[in-house]
């Protein structure tokens, strides 16, 4: 019985191939498509890498990936080997193995990708901190390889896939080609998205995927809602340049993060208010280098000091600056050649010699930023309010939109790529039709709460983090302090956040207890600071949440 309905599925399946590679032009005059993509970012062009490398579908089912830019800038992008994007990703080794499953990852130029195999975070306001060893902790991607993550550019990310999706007959990229209309076909018993080009084709699809970003035409066709909304930040990014670095590190004080790509050169993270981001990013280079030196090295109430002075006068020169951090750092007592001093030491000097007391904990001081890289963007939290409509689906940016504070927000994107593939995959090996509410809930159910668990997590971080109110500041400094000795619940937090394949079905239960954790710890903070105690018991707490989540839902079994 079991051979006789094996066979008859085969059967079914093989039949199903040939009536979808049967697909052309119809009478109504629309191009029949199996699955159309909309958006050529990571997303989409990682989803479409995903079907292709299947080798169960053997070229059957047809794909189109129609992108509004001109892909072949993506193509073409070269960089000198000492340059570098303002806009870098951090894959994480979940991402990475994902990426190497499909055939993807060796068209990435290895050369212009870092590993990340240490980690400090540190709070700006107290100078608690927590250290990361992907050595000590275990954590990597294979024998021998200790890494948390690695930092590549975007545009070597999509160079890779679409190197990749090159040849493959089954994938037809339109690109300089934008979307004009969406609307549902009026053939009887079709209700099918029939997608108008710019270039004059319309395309009908049986699966409509939605990977176009944040205002997406396919979220609006299919009437999904989404909620959220926008922080009072905006992110500066700018290519740094600085003399050899004393250790590779992401050193984010505060809202700063310092992202390595080679020794001589990281990418900058800085979330600050819309008005000084306004400042910063028109004013002369040297000072934004002079303010992000100063962040990293100045007490937190010398920095709000100078953010107030370049506010009242944008036009400050970077002299003017170099002064007024010379004479606050004067009276800090902080010494002319320490490792906190940044407007008396010349950055093209700090890596002679023996480096001075610190220095380790430090970045190192930016020299100069690469002409043409500083821009910024603003913040924002938005998730669809579902992923599926009526045959179509939404991936990446299209569905969610997360706050860049822990660097997930691609490695969501493609997450939702590799389950939309095994969903549609398995859809097709059962002998169903891919745009069926039934073929594509499987996917929604794995994604959806996946993701707004690490959103909630990352947007309490934030707010957590926003925060200087001395309790909120106390009791997130004892949190990380305490964090720094317990080595196992290190190892668990990275690899809940995709640092180790391993640790995926943990992943949720984290960041959920994340997500809670902060949010009793604020609460805690506010009721201690009206009745001056009760911070030591929330605090310990947390951790004993965070060890519970980091040891994984085996564990929590036994």
């Amino acid at each position: 019985m079991l051979l006789r309905w094996a066979r008859s599925r085969a059967r079914h399946t093989r039949a199903l191939a040939r009536l979808y590679s049967g697909l052309g032009t119809g009478s109504s005059g629309y191009k029949e498509c199996d699955v159309v993509i909309v958006g050529g970012g990571p997303a989409g062009l990682a989803f479409a890498s995903a079907l292709a490398a299947n080798k169960a579908l053997d070229g059957s089912v047809k794909v189109t990936l129609v992108e509004g830019g001109d892909l072949d800038k993506v193509r073409d992008w070269e960089m000198p080997p000492d340059a570098f994007s303002n806009r870098v990703v951090s894959l994480t080794n979940a991402s990475q193995d994902f990426l190497d499953e499909i055939g993807a990852w060796v068209h990435l130029d290895a050369e212009r990708t870092c590993p990340i195999e240490d980690m400090q975070v540190w709070d700006g306001i107290s100078d608690a901190r927590i250290d990361f060893s992907a050595a000590a902790l275990g954590l990597g991607r294979g024998k021998g390889s200790s890494q948390m993550a690695r930092l590549t550019e975007t545009l070597n990310l999509q160079r890779g896939l679409l190197q990749h999706l090159s040849g493959q007959s089954n994938i037809t990229l339109l690109d300089s080609t934008k979307v004009e209309n969406i609307f549902s076909d009026d053939i009887p018993g079709g209700g099918w998205p029939v997608v108008q080009l710019s270039n004059g084709n319309v395309l009908r699809a049986r699966l409509l995927v939605g990977a176009d970003g944040i205002n997406s035409p396919v979220r609006s066709y299919s009437k999904i809602d989404s909620y959220g909304w926008d922080y009072n930040t905006r992110a500066i990014v700018a290519t740094l340049l600085h003399p050899p670095r004393i250790f590779p590190a992401f050193l984010p004080t505060g809202p700063i993060a310092f992202l390595p790509l080679s020794d001589t050169a990281s990418s900058l993270v800085w979330s600050t208010t819309p008005a000084l981001a306004a400042v910063l990013t028109k004013a002369d280079p040297a000072i934004l280098a002079g303010m992000i030196n100063a962040a990293f090295r100045l007490p937190e109430r010398s920095v709000r000091f100078l953010h107030r002075r370049l506010l009242e006068q944008p036009s400050l020169s970077p002299e003017d600056l170099r002064t007024e951090i010379a004479f606050r750092e004067q009276a800090h007592t902080i010494a002319p050649h320490s490792a906190y001093a940044s407007a008396t030491i010349n950055p093209e000097d700090a890596s002679v010699g023996i480096p001075p007391h610190g220095a380790e904990a430090l970045p190192p001081l930016v020299a100069s930023i690469q002409p043409g890289t500083i821009a910024s963007f603003p913040l924002r939290l938005r998730h669809a309010e579902e992923y599926i409509g009526s045959r179509t689906v939404l991936i990446g940016d299209a569905a969610h939109i997360v706050h860049p504070l822990a660097g997930q927000g691609l490695n969501l994107g493609l997450g939702d790529a590799a389950a939309l593939a095994r969903c549609v995959s398995t859809a097709l090996a059962l002998g169903g039709d891919i745009g069926s509410r039934t073929a594509l809930t499987p996917y929604a159910r794995e994604r959806y709460f996946e993701n707004h668990k690490v959103m909630s997590a990352v947007d309490k971080l934030h707010k957590l983090y926003a925060s200087t109110a001395p309790p909120v500041v106390w009791a997130r400094s004892t949190g990380l302090e305490v964090l720094n000795e317990l080595d196992t619940i290190k190892a668990g937090i990275v690899g809940a956040a995709g640092g180790q394949s391993s640790a995926r079905a943990g992943a949720g239960l984290f960041w959920d207890t994340v997500a809670s954790g902060v949010e009793t710890l604020v609460g805690g903070a506010r009721v201690a600071e009206a009745v001056g105690s009760g911070l030591q018991s929330v605090a310990g707490g947390i951790l004993q949440q965070l060890a519970r989540a980091a040891a994984g839902p085996e564990n929590d079994r036994r």
